[in-house]
């Protein structure tokens, strides 16, 4: 999690045909990359699955989904998704909402 002036950006890691729409909370990779944790039952077509994370984060955070974005994956399962939005509040949600530590500031 990043948290900028006007956003917060998270990287994601999205399973998709699941059984329910869940943010599951903080996972590491294998890489060590520390990840927030998702689960959509969309499939991954056409977009599909994408959209229903961005709807699902939108819907956790209390955001309009035009506040929410797909900055990088658009094809893989690990994602990078920027939430607009006053970063304390959008970091706060995460961390009741998911049980996620800390965040990093950002200038950018």
């Amino acid at each position: 999690m990043v948290a900028a002036d006007d956003h917060l950006r998270l990287d994601v890691r999205l399973t998709p045909r699941a059984s329910r729409d869940l943010l599951e909370g903080e996972t590491q990779l294998v890489d060590g990359r520390r990840v927030l944790s998702a689960r959509v039952r969309a499939i991954p077509e056409k977009g599909a699955a994408n959209e229903a994370l961005l709807q699902l984060i939108a819907k956790s955070f209390g955001v309009g989904r035009s506040r929410v974005s797909l900055v990088t994956g658009h094809g893989s399962r690990t994602k990078s998704v920027r939430i607009e939005g006053d970063p304390d509040r959008l970091a706060a949600a995460l961390r009741a909402h998911c049980n996620i530590s800390a965040s990093n500031k950002e200038n950018a």
